[in-house]
């Protein structure tokens, strides 16, 4: 999908799935913004092109305002922006603290929203855009060990569905759900090459998503193609997780 020129915004876009995110639209011609706390080390570029950053912690409206602003005021408008920036350590919801779990759904649920609210005054104001949020199956699955997290994902998908009838038909917003992504994290997750293959061997596909997966239904969902696609979520995880029954080899019945 070709997305020449537009100006993009990719929050937590300097690792993992963001990075991937921010180089397939810099790979189809967009200008992108990326942002975090730290300044990584190399910024994503991708086909002679590379992202801009800037530092800020979407965890705090005014910032999450500020980055919204920032890139109108590089790029002289705003037409996709990306909340991905997100995730959890692992912890037994039995013994978390409260405060764990508060700054959990504030990162994975509220800082989204605060961003999808300045992104689209922004919008309305310029006549159209599109705000992707990055959700994950552990949002509309069990999530043991990360419950917060999971149900703050839960959230994100059903936000995109209600923002989608509140700010349409200017803006669209939607939702890509990412399963397993061979990431820097998964590896840290998991460490030893052989359980990530035991994991990638129970996707139907045969094998874990790549960032690049994530950011082809990103640029889908940005692009005249998708031009009635709103409140949705699209998943992205190689045909799901089998369920637990088929193990014991019995049948569906």
């Amino acid at each position: 999908m070709r997305t020449v020129e537009q100006a993009v915004l990719v929050t937590g876009g300097t690792r993992g799935i963001g990075a991937g995110i921010a180089r397939g639209f810099l790979r189809a011609g967009a200008r992108v913004l990326v942002c975090g706390r730290t300044e990584p080390a190399e910024l994503p570029s991708a086909a002679g092109r590379t992202a801009v950053f800037a530092r800020a912690d979407i965890r705090d409206q005014q910032q999450a305002a500020g980055i919204v602003q920032q890139a109108v005021e590089l790029f002289g408008r705003l037409d996709v922006a990306v909340s991905n920036a997100g995730g959890s350590p692992y912890a037994a919801a039995a013994t978390a603290s409260p405060r764990f779990h508060a700054k959990v759904i504030e990162l994975n649920l509220v800082a989204p929203l605060h961003l999808a609210q300045a992104a689209n005054a922004v919008m309305q104001d310029q006549g159209g855009g599109s705000i992707i949020m990055v959700g994950s199956v552990s949002g509309s699955r069990p999530s043991p060990g990360t419950a917060a997290y999971g149900a703050a994902k839960a959230g994100l998908h059903h936000l995109a569905t209600s923002l989608a009838i509140e700010w349409g038909p200017a803006v669209r917003i939607n939702c890509v759900v990412p399963g397993f992504v061979a990431t820097e994290a998964v590896a840290e997750q998991y460490g030893d090459p052989r359980t990530v293959a035991a994991v990638a061997a129970t996707v139907p596909l045969g094998r874990l998503a790549t960032p690049d997966d994530v950011a082809q239904a990103c640029l889908f969902l940005a692009s005249p193609g998708a031009a009635y696609v709103s409140g949705t979520c699209l998943t992205v995880h190689g045909g799901g997780e089998p369920p637990a029954f088929l193990s014991t080899g019995v049948g569906a019945g």
